[in-house]
């Protein structure tokens, strides 16, 4: 099992995410946000609201593995609800708004659970058995990822 001080540095990223993510957009324009560079990726707005729709279902997980004997947990499909017409918007504000509070309000539960909480296992119909600690590991490293994707994005778009 991660030390305490490994978890405090990934339950740190957590907390610090939303305002992350906001600096990293918070200069672009409408166009700039609802620009695709690669017909293949999302845009930079699709991003920040995949973001939102991600982690309420990463909090809604670590509750359930937290409260409940070893649940099933359900996979959510992302590229579906990319499609959404509050996901494709170039309207910021209220991903942004809930993410951050969100993140505080996961975090401060984080910092307050019992070390023998962290391996409270459950069953992803995806990835297979999990505990705690993996859904804590995997959403600080999903955050970090799409930070990096939406650097790509600005640098390939030149903005």
């Amino acid at each position: 099992m991660p030390t305490p001080e490994e978890r405090q540095k990934l339950i740190k990223k957590i907390r610090q995410f939303p305002s992350r993510l906001r600096q990293a957009v918070q200069d672009l324009s409408p166009e700039q946000l609802t620009t695709r560079v690669d017909p293949h990726e999302w845009t930079i707005a699709q991003i920040v609201h995949h973001l939102a729709d991600a982690h309420m279902n990463a909090y809604y997980r670590f509750k359930r593995i937290l409260l409940e004997d070893n649940p099933h947990i359900p996979p959510f499909d992302q590229d579906l609800w990319a499609t959404t017409p509050e996901a494709t918007k170039a309207e910021l504000h209220d991903s942004l708004t809930l993410l951050a509070g969100l993140h505080h309000h996961w975090a401060y539960l984080m910092e307050n659970i019992p070390d023998t909480d962290w391996l409270r296992p459950a069953h992803h119909r995806q990835i297979g058995d999990v505990i705690l600690y993996d859904v804590l590991y995997s959403y600080a490293q999903h955050g970090e990822e799409h930070l990096e994707q939406i650097q790509a994005i600005r640098h390939a778009g030149a903005f």
